[in-house]
């Protein structure tokens, strides 16, 4: 064993299973954000945390209201997911940047994203202010996909997008130019 820096850690950590957190601000105007830190944390009720950075357009929404979506880009999605995860959503429609379609979810405010593999509704439980990010406990009150396109997304140490599915066939995906 070696002596690691934070970087060195987190590469050798990848990949991270990359999803797109979409919040709502109060006004109605739906966010898109590229997340890496997220976790499911209960079987029973089904709950998840997500992680996002103090700073970030999409804490804001949260904090408006307290409601996302946690959505599984397919590979076929990689460019637009990736440009949500390099741009901010306070100066524009990431959804029409990234070319998705905002679907009406069923249980929560903010849209799904049309194509992902699945999509997680969640209303926020708890909030953490932990350093430099917020952790949103939130239970899961519904859930979506397609079946049809397995192939998730994951980040390689937030420098590179690649596709994996649950039979471990990997992809590289277009997204980082």
């Amino acid at each position: 064993m070696q002596v690691l820096d934070w970087d060195r850690a987190l590469t050798l950590l990848s990949p991270h299973n990359y999803a797109l957190l979409s919040t709502q601000e109060a006004s109605g105007r739906s966010n898109l954000m590229g997340l890496g830190w997220w976790t499911i944390v209960s079987w029973s009720p089904p709950q998840v945390v997500v992680s996002v950075g103090q700073g970030q357009h999409s804490r804001h929404c949260l904090d408006e209201v307290p409601e996302f979506v946690l959505n599984f880009p397919s590979v076929s999605q990689a460019k637009g997911a990736w440009l949500c995860g390099t741009v901010s959503g306070r100066d524009g429609d990431k959804f029409q940047m990234a070319g998705f379609k905002p679907l009406a979810s069923t249980q929560v405010r903010p849209p799904r994203v049309d194509g992902c593999t699945v999509a997680f509704e969640c209303r926020v439980s708890q909030r953490l202010v932990t350093g430099d990010h917020v952790l949103y406990l939130a239970d899961i009150v519904a859930i979506s996909g397609n079946p049809d396109a397995p192939m998730h997304l994951y980040s390689i140490h937030y420098n590179k997008l690649v596709g994996l599915d649950s039979e471990l066939n990997v992809t590289d995906a277009p997204g980082r130019e």
